[in-house]
């Protein structure tokens, strides 16, 4: 016999589960009962709380029998069932509960979330890699005509998708909604919320009801979601009680919707009714421009790092946004050390960032970028010139110069050369040492530049 309201739940879960596969996953079971749940026993009479008066009549007009029987195969116990509203039981709740009760109750699910005011669209750095999502994201912060619902964003780690979450909410509540609640979790938190949930640490009722006074749902990296069946089916109620109601959910992941396993084939369709929009990997010049955002974020002058060094950093970590902001703030010591006339130099750039990594790996991957920037300078342009794929006499030669120095100085293979240079293979990376060391034999200028380039290397 179920007599706990922690029984009472898991029995009408279990119920909805076989009312769902009798009406043969008929796309009503949603509308109706999917948001329902147990408000109280009576006897033995359950009073299940319907998700709108449409569905509180059709429940008990259309479906009531079926509901019954669902039930007795469940438990010996035979079972009535009334359905209401929220707004029928709302009375009843005013007169148990006082207002401030509710408030410090409802306040213990995810005490420690809160929106990140740092993080703004006006900080947020944008390139051809990420323009979708930031417009997606900005056209959700503006309106609220919910167009985009979900916003699905992915992308792999470190590349803006948390920020962009934090910049929506901080755009609705200086603009369109100051008083709203918004609620930014990861994937994680909602796990460990549910578990103190399931586990009546708190109580039982409360967690739905304390999504039902969210306006907006940021939900990062959905995808730890994966095989937790009983949180998922928690979520899918939340998630679509909150689009039922014309809220607006945000979520992230490190795929797109079709590619996520272990998750609920409904979930998985209705993060693919919105809008997915995907960040892609920066380019370097974009690189620049973050690493150039955060330094200056970080209070220190950009006007006093050589060039070279937004290049180094930029092109060392622009597989990961937070490494690189790792990196500026690892700059900031030597920054703050530094005299009125000084600079921070490729050098200092180099022993602030090598110890960010795998030792001889890092500090080779390093090495090849002084290379490269050395070379950038001596021919007057940019590292990104030189390993991006733009040809022409001048360029070529430069890039050929630096893939033999590369070689000729550091102890690295091929392949990882080509890395260095847009992921060229090693054929043609040695097709261009091999011209090189050939053209030395007769070329008296290019001698000379060698030289050069050498002497600068070894300083």
């Amino acid at each position: 016999m179920v007599t706990t309201l922690s029984e009472i739940t898991k029995l009408w879960e279990k119920t909805l589960k076989k009312v769902d596969q009798k009406m043969n996953h008929d796309p009503s079971f949603d509308y109706f009962f999917a948001n329902s749940y147990i408000y109280e026993k009576r006897g033995n009479t359950l009073i299940v709380v319907a998700p709108t008066l449409v569905a509180k009549t059709v429940i008990m007009d259309k479906y009531h029998d079926l509901v019954i029987d669902s039930l007795l195969e469940l438990e010996d116990e035979e079972f009535e069932i009334e359905v209401v509203t929220e707004e029928d039981i709302n009375k009843i709740r005013e007169s148990g509960i006082k207002k401030e009760d509710v408030n410090k109750e409802q306040s213990n699910f995810f005490a420690d979330a809160k929106i990140r005011p740092e993080l703004t669209f006006d900080n947020f750095v944008v390139g051809d890699f990420n323009k979708d999502a930031h417009r997606a994201a900005y056209y959700v912060a503006k309106n609220d005509d919910k167009l985009f619902n979900p916003l699905f964003i992915y992308s792999h780690s470190g590349l803006g998708k948390t920020h962009l979450m934090h910049a929506i909410a901080n755009e609705v509540l200086k603009e369109r909604m100051p008083n709203a609640k918004i609620l930014y979790i990861t994937a994680n938190d909602f796990v460990e919320d549910y578990i103190k949930f399931i586990r009546a640490e708190k109580d039982q009722q409360s967690l739905k009801s304390y999504f039902k006074s969210v306006d907006i749902l940021l939900l990062d990296d959905v995808q730890f979601l994966a095989n937790k069946v009983k949180t998922q089916e928690m979520f899918f109620y939340i998630y679509q009680d909150m689009i039922n109601k014309g809220k607006q959910v945000i979520l992230t992941s490190d795929r797109q919707p079709g590619e996520l396993r272990g998750l609920e084939d409904r979930l998985v369709t209705r993060f693919s009714q919105g809008l997915t929009v995907k960040i892609n990997e920066p380019d370097i010049d974009t690189c620049v421009e973050i690493v150039k955002e955060k330094i200056t974020s970080y209070g220190m002058d950009i006007k006093r790092f050589d060039d070279n060094v937004f290049y180094l950093i930029a092109e060392k970590f622009s597989g990961d946004v937070r490494d690189l902001e790792g990196a500026a703030k690892n700059l900031k010591f030597d920054y703050m050390n530094l005299k009125d006339n000084e600079r921070i130099t490729l050098d200092i750039a180099i022993k602030a960032v090598s110890s960010k990594g795998d030792g001889k790996k890092i500090i080779n991957q390093i090495n090849g970028q002084k290379i490269i920037s050395i070379v950038a300078d001596y021919y007057n342009l940019t590292p990104s010139q030189i390993t991006g794929k733009e040809r022409n006499a001048q360029l070529v030669l430069a890039r050929h110069l630096s893939m033999y120095l590369i070689r000729k100085y550091i102890d690295i293979p091929l392949k990882k050369i080509g890395e260095m240079f847009g992921g060229k293979d090693h054929t043609t990376v040695m097709s261009a040492i091999t011209k090189v060391d050939k053209e030395l034999k007769t070329d008296a200028q290019l001698q000379s530049a060698v030289e050069d380039l050498e002497k600068k290397i070894k300083e």
